[in-house]
């Protein structure tokens, strides 16, 4: 039988655009901050998991092997974890199971993206993924194939582009309470602001995606006799979901996701929730652009299939909420910042605070004992899930 996890401390660097450190400094600073709030040494850390995303967003290559002495991994035990932008949750699944197993009582988990060093831009590095003979002679890049999901869910359950468009309001405004909040990103927005951002590929607008971001993230988790050693209020890991689904996006009804549902019914079983509408008690889906918000709200179950949109006009999903679930109080990667990897253990680390009351401006309003956070990505087919609780 897996033995309990918990997580002792978490670090998250400033997010911004152009960072002057390199990729190792920022996953330094961020591993720093971690083991500074468990009050431990590195020297006490077992083995550490490196999240990060293709090795030409950083400009480096084999850029696992290259960050390794930055997070901490001398003369460790050493793994790093890529499933686009999956990984940052992903990587926690991975020490748990490192540490619920028996093999280490401790784990750093670190995340990193440098991703203002990929030139042009990093949708230049996209096309290079797809398919060679299919998909990668049509140009491919994320932001068009993001259209033609965003268009076929908006055509399915008749969403207008104004309820859309409320995602970004709503997360741009808490991303204004955020200490790590990228420069430019959050803001007091209205619905005609998003709308009247230039249409990158219709129907996505500039204001309905996320930035390009350089940040890292990192969490020490350890087994439980190790935590109860060392705090008396632990945050519990208390449920890992994950599932891909196939590459081919042309195969698949892009109007739901079944990828994230398979990863929450995973997590939701192995937390024994049984109704996650009640037992979910704040949510930090994975909103690299407006719509997906929405779209991961029903793949977890917390909404019906089209309900999501109707929910949010009705402020279901706001961070005042005390009859909702609150839904990226943190501001997400809409209010923040983007740094693909580092972006879904910022989630996580939104959850752990949460859960601890730590949150400052951003704690939301209804009492919190049980938080999701969730994080998609590769070719839109990734699903990955983790539940804590106090």
């Amino acid at each position: 039988m897996a033995q309990k996890v918990a997580i002792l401390g978490a670090g998250l660097t400033k997010f911004m655009r152009r960072a002057k450190e390199t990729g190792k400094e920022l996953a330094f600073e961020a591993a720093r901050m971690a083991l500074e709030e468990a009050n431990m040494d590195i020297s006490e850390i077992d083995c550490v998991v490196m999240a990060t995303a293709p090795d030409m967003f950083d400009g480096v290559h084999m850029k696992g092997d290259w960050l390794s002495d930055g997070a901490g991994a001398k003369r460790k035990p050493y793994m790093r974890s890529y499933v686009g932008g999956g990984s940052g949750v992903f990587a926690i699944i991975h020490g748990w199971y490192l540490v619920a197993s028996g093999l280490f009582d401790t784990c750093l988990v670190v995340a990193e993206e440098k991703m203002s060093s990929c030139m042009p831009h990093p949708q230049g590095a996209f096309n290079a993924i797809y398919d060679q003979f299919l998909e990668r002679p049509l140009g491919v890049n994320l932001l068009w194939i993001f259209s033609l999901e965003m268009m076929r869910y908006m055509h399915v359950h008749k969403i207008s582009l104004e309820t859309i468009a409320l995602v970004s309001v709503k997360n741009k405004r808490n991303g204004l309470d955020h200490p790590c909040t990228q420069k430019g990103i959050a803001g007091e927005y209205t619905v005609k602001d998003i709308l009247n951002s230039e249409v990158i590929a219709y129907p996505v607008y500039r204001l309905m995606v996320s930035p390009v971001t350089d940040a890292a993230a990192a969490i020490v988790i350890t087994s439980e006799h190790e935590a109860k050693r060392r705090t008396d209020n632990p945050i519990w890991i208390e449920g890992v979901g994950w599932c891909l689904d196939t590459s081919y996006w042309t195969n698949r009804d892009l109007y739901y996701p079944k990828y994230v549902e398979y990863a929450a019914r995973m997590a939701y079983d192995m937390a024994g929730i049984k109704d996650p509408r009640k037992e979910i008690h704040v949510v930090e889906p994975y909103d690299p652009f407006a719509y997906k918000e929405l779209h991961h709200l029903e793949g977890l179950l917390l909404a019906d299939k089209g309900e999501a949109p109707k929910l949010l006009e009705k402020g279901f999903w706001d961070r005042d909420t005390k009859d909702g679930i609150p839904s990226c109080p943190s501001g997400g990667l809409l209010g923040v910042g983007n740094p693909i990897a580092a972006a879904g253990l910022m989630k996580v680390i939104e959850i752990y605070l949460q859960l601890k009351g730590e949150a400052g401006k951003r704690q939301v309003k209804r009492e919190v004992k049980r938080g999701l956070a969730q994080a998609w990505g590769d070719l839109m087919q990734v699903g990955t899930v983790v539940i804590l609780s106090k």
